[in-house]
């Protein structure tokens, strides 16, 4: 009877290990049957509950993979533990799987997978790289009227997160690789090399040879485009992001002054009305203020968030004007110059690379030109010699009355007046303006005592109203060097120093000249 029963106890054991794997095995102490909820749904028993954390990440991972897009759900995971000799767990599949059904009944936010575009400071989020790439192929199609030119995106490796760079191709580029692919493949590149390894160059070309056109073309500014998820207010339509991406748009540049440049010339060439350029730039006080070479000055390009650099072949027929050659001559100065033949305009032809930023021309490359009939230069004989510079006589003073037009301050005065007055106490010291030789040094009528003196570039400076001359006629002197001491005498109101600068007789206004 006892072999009996424990036939019985063996086989119900067999049955239990084969038929009821899903049944806990007793435990001698604490809980070891947990019922596992999550967001307040029982999704299963376990009998290990450092599993139910496993299972949860399970389930995201499906929810994620589900759909395009990134769902936000509550995910509140609580249980609770009992101690049992005998229960029966559930399958962690079912438990990963009532896990699902539980985060998709407490979805709380939905974001849209999408893709944000970096241009510079420009930002902007659209749908799919579908619609940026329609992006990156509207500021293409502004240069490329024949559509040879075509936009992709490739990840860049060499970032952490999915960061997406621009690459630009052709279609004469890609149908050329796909030729040297097969070449390459039957051996038929390698034999064609050996053939014309010893041929002698080409000859020269002729304007037909050329291949005119469009050569190149590329984005002028690095484009970013990193994978988001966003809400559907965040993402910008297509066309409008086209119309703010392919839109000129003024951003500041600077612009170096050249030789030749005037203010109307340079807001003519950057097209902006010339008031404008004025009051853009704090150090041009107005329309006729004088500016330097290599000066800088902002001005405003229009251009677009997104640029574009292209190359183009192009033959054209031209009038062009020769190199001006110069003569030297040691005896002048360099503000003396002599025009020793006239120029006239040659004629010619040309096939060049032109090289474009957006609409606005930055570089040429004359590959061909053939002269119809040449150019005459136009010769210059210029001085060499280094001019005099020239200083305020006097340091400190008001300037009491300036050159030209004026009301005149006494009967005897002038109503225009030929030089500069700086109104300074009597015995304030006067100082040579620049080295040269004293022609005249004593009383001078009108002026009062009065000093001239010549200089080596044939201008003449001259020093009136003073109290006391210093120098004589025929002394050489330097500049800066103390000559006299200022006065009140002669047609004068009241004490001052009037200073004269003349150029071949004549008084000019001597702030022109006065470094």
């Amino acid at each position: 009877m006892k072999i009996a029963y424990i036939k019985v106890a063996v086989l119900v054991s067999v049955i239990a290990a084969f038929f009821l794997p899903h049944f806990q095995t007793v435990e001698s102490h604490g809980d070891n049957m947990f019922t596992v909820y999550l967001n307040g749904i029982q999704v299963g028993v376990m009998g290990d509950i450092k599993e139910a954390d496993e299972c949860l990440i399970a389930a995201r991972r499906k929810l994620a993979a589900d759909s395009d897009e990134l769902v936000l759900a509550e995910s509140d995971l609580t249980w609770e533990g009992s101690e049992v000799l005998w229960g029966q767990i559930d399958d962690r599949s079912e438990i990963v799987s009532n896990m699902l059904g539980a985060l998709r009944g407490s979805v709380k936010e939905t974001l849209n997978r999408s893709y944000t575009v970096k241009i510079n400071e420009y930002t902007v989020n659209l749908a799919s790289t579908q619609e940026v790439l329609a992006l990156l192929q509207a500021s293409i199609k502004r240069y490329d009227s024949q559509n040879t030119y075509y936009a992709d995106l490739v990840m860049d490796s060499e970032r952490e997160l999915n960061v997406l760079t621009t690459q630009i191709y052709s279609s004469r580029e890609q149908k050329e690789e796909e030729a040297e692919e097969v070449m390459t493949s039957v051996g038929i590149d390698a034999t064609l090399d050996e053939i014309f390894a010893d041929i002698e160059p080409a000859t020269e070309k002729d304007f037909s040879d050329y291949e005119l056109g469009l050569l190149a073309l590329d984005f002028g500014d690095t484009v970013e485009v990193v994978e988001s998820y966003l809400q559907d207010e965040e993402l910008t339509p297509l066309d409008r992001a086209i119309e703010e991406v392919t839109k000129d748009q003024e951003k500041e540049q600077i612009y170096e002054v050249v030789a030749g440049d005037t203010l109307s010339q340079i807001a003519e060439k950057n097209e902006i009305p010339l008031d404008r350029l004025v009051a853009m730039n704090e150090t041009i006080e107005s329309e006729n203020s004088l500016i330097r070479v290599g000066d800088e000055l902002i001005v405003t390009i229009p251009e677009p968030e997104l640029s574009v650099e292209r190359t183009e072949q192009m033959y054209y027929e031209e009038d062009y004007e020769a190199d001006i050659i110069y003569v030297d001559n040691d005896d002048w100065y360099t503000n003396q110059t002599q025009t020793l033949q006239e120029p006239s305009a040659g004629h010619r032809k040309v096939v060049a690379d032109v090289s474009y930023r957006n609409n606005e021309e930055v570089g040429r490359e004359i590959l061909k030109e053939e002269i119809t009939y040449a150019a005459v230069p136009k010769i210059v004989e210029r001085g060499t010699k280094i001019p005099p510079t020239y200083i305020k006589p006097i340091s400190g003073g008001r300037l009491s009355s300036n050159f030209g037009r004026r009301k005149a301050p006494t009967r005897r005065a002038s109503t225009y007046h030929k030089g500069v007055d700086w109104a300074t106490p009597v015995g304030t010291a006067v100082m040579a303006s620049s080295t040269g030789t004293v022609t005249r040094a004593g009383w001078g009528s009108g002026y009062g005592y009065v000093v001239y003196i010549d200089h080596a570039d044939g201008r003449q400076t001259r020093y009136g109203h003073l109290s006391k001359v210093l120098v004589k006629q025929g002394q050489t002197v330097t500049q800066g060097q103390k000559i006299a001491l200022s006065g009140n005498t002669g047609a004068s109101t009241g004490p001052h120093v009037h200073f004269e600068i003349l150029i071949n007789g004549s008084q000019v206004n001597p702030f022109d000249y006065l470094n």
